[in-house]
């Protein structure tokens, strides 16, 4: 793995999620850790990171790198916009 995860999307660091006792069927990411990195070199950080996690959450998704490789994640967070029709997802 390289440092703090980048180059590595959320697809390859999940982790299987459990819930008293039952398996969940969707799996859990670490979407602050991930949205920290992908935002790292934002020139608005905070918006970044509110953006990302807000994208991570809905799409269980987050791209690797600091930019780009966005259709790694598919639909859900390619197409994700905001009330102004703008991309939402960093």
């Amino acid at each position: 793995m390289t440092p703090h995860g980048i180059g590595k999307s959320s697809r390859d660091l999940l982790q299987p999620g459990v819930r008293g006792g039952n398996r969940r069927l969707m799996q859990e990411i670490d979407c602050g850790g991930l949205c920290k990195v992908r935002c790292s070199l934002h020139s608005r950080p905070n918006t970044c990171n509110r953006a990302c996690g807000t994208c991570c959450e809905r799409c269980k998704c987050v791209p690797p790198g600091t930019s780009g490789n966005r259709e790694v994640c598919g639909k859900c967070y390619t197409e994700m916009t905001t009330h102004g029709n703008k991309t939402k997802c960093p």
